[in-house]
């Protein structure tokens, strides 16, 4: 094996880089794994910043996602991998213990997934109406996950195997399952809605295989399925399920509906009854916390249903820094949160030596 040290900075951003031979056989998955690695290189520069809580948090500069724990085994448009800080705090404000938190927009899960790795709730509850993300569910939590991440190790992926997966017709819940997370990966944004399209240059040329980790996603799938027994999932209509806990009031609600403004192009099932939904959580007996877009509509909607609203920079699947809504019918735990990382900042700087 020969090696050598050269420096490509226009190509890695991991800085100097070392030349190694490997067997062609196994080219292919060193670099997808190299490549995996280098995608972190920023969280892993700035790996001083640890966005455990709220606190650890400048509620005006956007979370770097990379710092936070990656469990969703979808990448998903609107994600919420960034808001993982102000869940941690949201729910551990809460006692007792919410018995039960319901996510009834699920898509990829991340806060429901969290909640329930870091048991910040003794249950869990995911709902999705939309039927090929439902399909990944019902499979990674009803017993098919070890099949579903062995057929994402054993893809070969190109654009010819890509297109075979994704025009015919699966004949199981499990076979769509597959071709739900291949097209989710290998569509432009993760957009899974219709009219998406494939991946042409993708990230650094790589094409279709910019987002395609089988081995990390093989990984999130068996790890949420050794988990299974803290978490339920239900496919169906999430106004429905609301309503079904309404008077629970060790329920906890997280609300991440399709938004007003882009939720025509991201999403198959976008239409949803705003108004409704506001009406809803503000008569559940259960605390609640909702991310939406920052309109005028929305800030219209939570005054009128009297609920507090605080604007928080994030990062768009673009990278574009804006801001989303956290509403709630108290936000008393993101504020003290927030003086207490004061607090500790100004403490380390030595200029102040008691709590607030």
């Amino acid at each position: 094996m020969a090696r050598s040290s050269t420096t490509y900075s226009g190509k890695w951003r991991s800085g100097k880089t070392t030349v190694v031979r490997v067997p062609v056989a196994l080219a292919t998955q060193v670099l997808d794994y190299a490549r995996e690695l280098d995608a972190r290189a920023d969280a892993l520069k700035e790996s001083e910043t640890h966005y455990r809580t709220a606190a650890d948090v400048d509620l005006d500069r956007p979370v770097n996602v990379a710092s936070v724990p990656q469990r969703s085994p979808f990448r998903y448009p609107g994600g919420k991998t960034w808001l993982v800080p102000y869940v941690r705090t949201w729910l551990s404000s809460l006692s007792p213990k919410p018995r039960v938190l319901i996510e009834p927009f699920a898509g990829g899960g991340i806060v429901g997934l969290t909640a329930a790795f870091e048991k910040l709730a003794e249950h869990v509850v995911l709902v999705e109406k939309d039927a090929d993300v439902a399909s990944v569910w019902h499979a990674i939590l009803g017993g098919q996950a070890d099949w579903l991440a062995r057929q994402i190790e054993q893809f070969d992926l190109t654009p010819q195997r890509v297109r075979e997966v994704l025009g015919k017709q699966p004949q199981t819940q499990r076979e769509r399952a597959f071709a739900t997370i291949l097209r989710n990966r290998v569509q432009r944004g993760g957009i899974m809605a219709p009219g998406g399209s494939l991946m042409k240059n993708g990230e650094n040329g790589r094409g279709l295989r910019s987002r395609w980790y089988p081995e990390t996603l093989a990984k999130r799938i068996r790890t949420i399925a050794a988990i299974r027994n803290r978490i339920t999932f239900i496919q169906g209509d999430g106004l429905e399920v609301i309503a079904a806990y309404a008077d629970d009031e060790g329920a906890a609600f997280f609300v991440d509906p399709p938004y007003t403004v882009a939720a025509r192009r991201l999403y198959q099932h976008w239409e949803v009854d705003h108004r409704k939904l506001f009406a809803l959580l503000r008569n559940t007996s259960g605390n609640v916390l909702l991310t939406y877009d920052n309109t005028r509509e929305i800030v219209a909607l939570a005054e009128e249903f009297r609920f507090e609203t605080r604007a928080v920079a994030m990062k768009n699947t673009h990278h574009a820094r804006m801001t989303e809504l956290l509403i709630a019918k108290d936000l008393t735990w993101l504020r003290d949160a927030q003086a207490y990382g004061v607090w500790l900042a100004r403490t380390a700087q030595g200029t102040l030596a008691f709590p607030p």
